[in-house]
Protein backbone atom coordinates (compact mmCIF):
# COMPACT_ATOMS: atom_id res chain seq x y z
CA UNK A 1 0.00 0.00 0.00
CA UNK A 2 0.88 3.35 -0.96
CA UNK A 3 -0.63 6.87 -0.41
CA UNK A 4 1.53 9.41 -1.97
CA UNK A 5 0.10 13.47 -0.72
CA UNK A 6 0.73 16.31 -3.22
CA UNK A 7 -0.69 20.05 -3.48
CA UNK A 8 1.20 21.37 -0.42
CA UNK A 9 3.37 24.63 -1.01
CA UNK A 10 3.21 28.72 -0.08
CA UNK A 11 0.18 30.80 -0.24
CA UNK A 12 -0.57 34.05 1.56
CA UNK A 13 -3.40 33.87 4.66
CA UNK A 14 -6.67 34.36 2.98
CA UNK A 15 -5.71 31.84 0.12
CA UNK A 16 -6.86 28.47 -0.93
CA UNK A 17 -4.92 24.98 -1.51
CA UNK A 18 -6.42 21.30 -2.10
CA UNK A 19 -4.65 18.94 -1.05
CA UNK A 20 -4.84 15.36 -2.83
CA UNK A 21 -3.83 12.28 -1.68
CA UNK A 22 -3.45 9.14 -4.42
CA UNK A 23 -3.70 5.54 -3.00
CA UNK A 24 -2.30 2.55 -4.81
CA UNK A 25 -2.30 -1.05 -3.83
CA UNK A 26 -5.74 -1.87 -1.93
CA UNK A 27 -9.14 -1.05 -2.63
CA UNK A 28 -9.82 2.51 -1.96
CA UNK A 29 -13.59 2.18 -1.51
CA UNK A 30 -13.43 0.07 1.42
CA UNK A 31 -11.06 2.06 3.40
CA UNK A 32 -11.78 5.33 5.52
CA UNK A 33 -8.97 8.07 5.26
CA UNK A 34 -7.93 10.86 7.58
CA UNK A 35 -6.11 14.29 7.22
CA UNK A 36 -4.21 15.07 10.12
CA UNK A 37 -1.26 18.00 10.30
CA UNK A 38 1.55 18.30 12.61
CA UNK A 39 2.98 21.88 13.02
CA UNK A 40 6.69 22.29 14.60
CA UNK A 41 6.68 21.64 17.75
CA UNK A 42 2.84 20.75 18.38
CA UNK A 43 1.75 17.36 18.52
CA UNK A 44 0.03 15.63 15.57
CA UNK A 45 -3.63 16.68 14.69
CA UNK A 46 -6.85 15.12 13.24
CA UNK A 47 -7.57 17.73 10.39
CA UNK A 48 -10.71 15.35 8.41
CA UNK A 49 -11.78 11.93 7.59
CA UNK A 50 -13.94 9.99 6.17
CA UNK A 51 -15.24 6.65 6.19
CA UNK A 52 -15.48 4.55 3.85
CA UNK A 53 -19.33 4.57 3.19
CA UNK A 54 -18.55 8.68 2.79
CA UNK A 55 -19.32 9.55 6.38
CA UNK A 56 -17.08 12.73 6.83
CA UNK A 57 -15.99 14.86 9.65
CA UNK A 58 -13.61 17.99 10.20
CA UNK A 59 -11.95 19.16 13.38
CA UNK A 60 -14.01 21.71 13.98
CA UNK A 61 -12.46 23.51 16.29
CA UNK A 62 -9.79 24.23 14.21
CA UNK A 63 -11.27 24.11 10.52
CA UNK A 64 -14.63 24.60 11.02
CA UNK A 65 -16.22 26.19 7.57
CA UNK A 66 -12.16 26.48 6.00
CA UNK A 67 -11.65 23.04 4.89
CA UNK A 68 -13.59 20.78 2.87
CA UNK A 69 -12.59 16.89 2.58
CA UNK A 70 -13.95 14.76 -0.30
CA UNK A 71 -12.88 11.45 -2.12
CA UNK A 72 -13.10 9.96 -5.63
CA UNK A 73 -13.02 6.18 -5.28
CA UNK A 74 -12.47 6.15 -9.36
CA UNK A 75 -9.46 7.49 -8.95
CA UNK A 76 -8.46 6.24 -5.66
CA UNK A 77 -7.92 9.75 -4.46
CA UNK A 78 -8.73 11.82 -1.20
CA UNK A 79 -8.80 15.31 -0.61
CA UNK A 80 -9.01 18.36 0.95
CA UNK A 81 -10.07 21.39 0.26
CA UNK A 82 -8.55 24.40 2.49
CA UNK A 83 -10.23 27.54 2.28
CA UNK A 84 -9.59 31.37 3.96
CA UNK A 85 -5.82 29.82 5.43
CA UNK A 86 -4.50 31.09 8.35
CA UNK A 87 -0.79 31.49 9.24
CA UNK A 88 -1.62 28.98 11.95
CA UNK A 89 -2.83 26.55 9.14
CA UNK A 90 0.90 25.63 8.69
CA UNK A 91 2.00 22.45 8.71
CA UNK A 92 2.92 19.34 7.61
CA UNK A 93 0.13 17.59 5.99
CA UNK A 94 -0.72 13.75 6.22
CA UNK A 95 -3.11 11.57 4.54
CA UNK A 96 -3.70 7.92 6.40
CA UNK A 97 -6.28 4.84 5.51
CA UNK A 98 -7.32 2.03 7.26
CA UNK A 99 -9.81 -0.49 6.79
CA UNK A 100 -12.89 -0.78 8.62
CA UNK A 101 -12.59 2.45 10.49
CA UNK A 102 -16.11 3.84 11.39
CA UNK A 103 -17.12 7.65 11.87
CA UNK A 104 -16.47 7.75 15.51
CA UNK A 105 -12.67 6.70 15.59
CA UNK A 106 -11.90 8.92 12.69
CA UNK A 107 -9.96 10.96 14.61
CA UNK A 108 -7.34 8.58 16.18
CA UNK A 109 -4.35 8.42 14.31
CA UNK A 110 -3.58 5.21 14.35
CA UNK A 111 -4.16 4.41 11.24
CA UNK A 112 -2.68 1.75 9.50
CA UNK A 113 -0.76 3.46 6.42
CA UNK A 114 0.79 6.54 6.15
CA UNK A 115 1.57 8.97 3.53
CA UNK A 116 4.69 10.93 3.70
CA UNK A 117 3.05 14.14 4.58
CA UNK A 118 3.19 17.02 2.31
CA UNK A 119 4.19 20.92 4.00
CA UNK A 120 2.00 23.51 3.79
CA UNK A 121 3.15 27.15 4.56
CA UNK A 122 1.07 30.46 5.07
CA UNK A 123 2.59 33.37 5.27
CA UNK A 124 0.99 36.58 7.18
Amino acid sequence: VQLQASGGGLVQAGGSLRLSCAASGLTFSRYAMGWFRQAPGKEREFVAGFTWSGSSMTNADSVKGRFTISRDNAKNKGYLQMNSLKPEDTAVYYCAVDYGRILSTLQRDDYEYWGQGTLVTVSS
